[in-house]
């Protein structure tokens, strides 16, 4: 999951590994019986998704769904710093975060609806892959360099439209902050379409202590997640929204590196 990608600005790569996860058993489990049946409630959850057709319904009902199948896993979410959205700009806002788990997506979606940008890979994920498409997700493919205009003139068109849009531009997940570089391409929407760009740092902690329990890392690497955030206790999700930056003035490099330094800056 986490290996080179073959072609172009969207090839990412990361060296977290199954060996990043240091906390694998929590000093405090949830429990074998606690465990299965948040499995169960989380399951049963996402398939009554299913039940309303080929789209969730977008605003609270998104919000609502995400926020179900968090509480179901036991995961506590903080966000910290305000909403996601800027208001106030005739615009949507590109919201950029850095990417830690499968994870990432239930949190931010439960904070403040968005459409989300994701490879095509999220499409195909158990358990959850069903979610993210019946969200209205839009699906890049990294290996088709030739489609990166189209995704980027696409996404220029939603922020114009009001609509916010989030993106991991690392490309890949890391075990924790800070991770890897920002690609640039997504940038280019916000400068086109005149949207602010809202900087979110991601992170988690297990008792009130950093942890890297959810990391979405190394071969195979759903499943074995999936495991140890049903059977932690104390997991919190934190989202810290860092003061939005006006596309004015930049490029997409400069806006990058300012958008990944506010991210980085809080490192969880």
């Amino acid at each position: 999951m986490n290996g080179p990608v073959p072609g172009g600005p969207w090839a990412a790569f990361s060296p977290c590994t199954e060996a990043c996860v240091t906390d694998r058993l929590p000093p405090v489990g949830a429990g074998p019986v606690t465990t299965v049946r948040r499995c169960a409630a989380f399951l049963a959850t996402l398939a009554g998704t299913a039940a309303v057709g080929r789209r969730l319904g977008a605003g609270p009902e998104l919000q609502r769904q995400a926020g179900l199948l968090l509480a179901d896993l036991g995961v506590a979410v903080v966000p910290e710093g305000g909403g996601l959205r800027v208001p106030g700009t005739g615009a949507g806002t590109l919201v950029v975060a850095n990417h830690i788990s499968w994870l990432d997506v239930l949190v931010l979606l439960a904070v403040q609806p968005a459409t989300l940008l994701a490879k095509r890979e999220v499409g195909r994920w158990p358990v959850v892959g069903t979610l993210v498409r019946r969200a209205g997700t839009r699906f890049i493919d990294r290996e088709n360099v030739r489609r990166l205009p189209d995704t980027v003139r696409e996404l220029a068109g939603l922020l114009r439209s009001g609509e916010s849009v989030v993106v991991f531009p690392e490309g890949t997940t890391w075990c924790s902050v800070p991770g890897g570089a920002f690609r640039r391409a997504t940038f280019q929407a916000a400068l086109d379409a005149g949207a602010p760009v809202r900087p979110v740092t991601l992170s988690y902690t297990c008792h009130g202590a950093p942890t890297t329990l959810p990391a979405f890392v190394g071969e195979g690497a759903f499943l074995p997640s999936f495991r140890r955030v049903a059977a932690a206790h104390g997991l919190t999700a934190h989202v810290t929204a860092h003061p939005a930056l006006s596309p004015v003035g930049h490029d997409r490099r400069t806006l990058a590196a300012l958008a990944h330094a506010a991210v980085t800056s809080a490192r969880g």
